[in-house]
């Protein structure tokens, strides 16, 4: 789940011993505005560079923006290369015959036509994900289909839908009940009316159902989600189907202006954005489009409010914190572990390295959040904020410093609290695991090994673009040199095996005379 992009490669990620990949694929943000990013199904593509150990690749190139599989979506195309009129046509016909079967509108029609059925008639194909109307009966004779779904299984859709395990493209896991329901009960404390739900649709569900069951609780919500099952099961002001990895909307300016509306309602008061993204995913083109959901946002605030953010919960794994604050300064990161009903190992009550290392990330106060005491959470007084029962208060760092929930240790070479199964190295100068191997790339800048910035960013690029570009020049020449000296080989190698030939001709003809 927490695995970097395949094939195109989350750079510099955090792996065991504070070591990191030495090389990937980048993705490039500051690409001309001008020039719209072609497109595959999943909507406008993104421009990646590779890189290795500072050394960037002579082409950039085009990909998908949410799958990280080329089995999943084969879309490549080189920056500069030119496409004729007939390939860009076989292109949108393709782009077409990949969307969904049925348009937003037919799905809202035929759902108010679900909906009104008897209980005995109301079907659900398990096989297809989808809702049987009488007239899909035939079709879906053969496959496995169940029957008499209530309006309590309509209202909670991700429990009649497969989970969309494919770890490489959609790493749809669901929110326990556990932490749905902390989260639900902590937006109400808060005073959110109005919940922006970004690929988190048991939340979605939840939010829903409490207003329906509860006159007293007036939350409202909107799903974003990059699964269009889920538009069979919502109004149009309830669901849009979306990609957060480019800010697409599959729907239209309809959809973009629903959104829109859900967001500055009320002068924008009263409203909080909560997403859970594949934690495979890139943090970079995430913090783009979050940043854009907060542009529209704050486009129905007045001048006066103008200094005001838009309070956002992104659910992350703990080890992606100093990539996220990068982006949001702002944020701080909750003790609070989120764990899943679909996946192994990020379940509640597990202890030591087993426990759920997915946590809250946030602008709003910790303060002014309370975690669950009887869930093994403690108010630090020092810190002002609840943590978990052992991240103990340092009182060299002045702070609670444990990500994970174990006891940290305080490293007085390093001047920081590191993980307990860490030691300080001689040899590094810092402390890693055990076993870990010295010679090993360090964290940080590929071009000049600083670690408070990327490569993108690193003054001394340009001196690097040209050294490697003088060296590519020079691998060209060997390579050339090695083609002809091949090329002249085989040719002297030709000459002799023909040399030989006539002679075992000639020896023959005597034989046989």
């Amino acid at each position: 789940m927490a695995a970097p992009r395949d094939g195109l490669g989350a750079v510099e990620t955090e792996g065991n011993g504070g070591r990191s990949e030495s090389s990937g694929a980048e993705v490039v943000l500051s690409s001309d505005p001008a020039t719209p990013a072609p497109l595959c199904p999943h909507g406008p593509t993104l421009l990646f560079v590779k890189v290795s150990q500072g050394r960037e690749g002579t082409r950039r190139f085009y990909a998908c923006s949410a799958c990280r599989d080329r089995k999943d979506c084969n879309f490549f195309q080189w920056e500069d290369e030119k496409l004729s009129g007939a390939r860009l046509a076989a292109r949108e016909a393709y782009n077409r015959r990949c969307q969904p079967p049925l348009s937003r509108m037919q799905c809202v029609e035929r759902y108010l036509k679900f909906i009104e059925l008897p209980l005995s008639q109301r079907k659900f194909c398990q096989r297809c994900q989808q809702l049987l109307l009488p007239d899909d009966w035939e079709k879906h004779g053969e496959h496995q289909v169940v029957g008499d779904v209530s309006l309590t299984q309509l209202k909670r859709p991700s429990r009649l839908l497969y989970p969309l395990e494919n770890k490489k493209t959609n790493a749809q896991y669901l929110f326990a009940d556990r932490s749905c329901q902390f989260l639900v009960d902590l937006l109400s404390t808060l005073g959110f009316r109005r919940v922006l739900c970004v690929g988190t649709p048991r939340l979605h569900e939840l939010i829903r159902l409490k207003a329906s069951g509860d006159k007293k609780s007036n939350i409202k919500s909107l799903l974003l989600d990059i699964d269009f099952r889920y538009s069979q099961f919502y109004m149009e002001d309830s669901f849009c189907h979306y990609n957060m990895f480019n800010h697409h909307f599959f729907d239209g300016k309809a959809a973009l202006e629903v959104c829109r509306t859900f967001l500055q309602e009320d002068k924008g008061e009263g409203v909080i954005m909560v997403t859970d993204p594949p934690f495979g995913g890139l943090v970079e083109p995430l913090a783009v489009t979050f940043k854009k959901l907060i542009a529209m946002w704050k486009e129905g605030q007045s001048q006066d409010n103008s200094h005001k953010e838009l309070p956002i919960f992104w659910i992350f794994p703990y080890f992606f914190e100093s990539r996220i604050c990068q982006f949001f300064p702002s944020f701080c990161m909750l003790d609070y572990q989120v764990d899943y009903d679909n996946h192994a190992l990020y379940k509640h009550g597990k202890t030591g390295r087993k426990q759920s290392p997915v946590r809250i990330f946030t602008n709003i106060p910790p303060n002014k959040i309370i975690l669950p005491i009887e869930e093994g959470y403690r108010f630090c007084p020092l810190c002002q904020r609840y943590v978990s029962l052992e991240n103990q208060h340092c009182e060299h760092c002045n702070s609670c410093t444990s990500k994970d929930g174990r006891k940290w240790n305080h490293c007085f070479f390093c001047k920081k609290c590191v993980k307990p199964s860490w030691i300080h190295c001689s040899i590094c100068n810092h402390c890693a695991l055990p076993d870990h191997s010295c010679e090993g790339p360090k964290d940080g800048c590929f071009v000049c090994g600083e670690l408070d910035h990327k490569r993108s960013t690193c003054p001394n690029i340009s001196t690097s673009k040209k050294v490697n570009k003088a060296v590519r020049k020079k691998k060209q020449r060997k390579s050339n040199k090695m083609k002809m000296e091949t090329t002249k080989g085989q040719s002297m190698n030709h000459t002799s095996v023909t040399r030989k030939k006539e002679r075992r001709e000639t020896a023959h003809q005597y034989l046989c005379s």
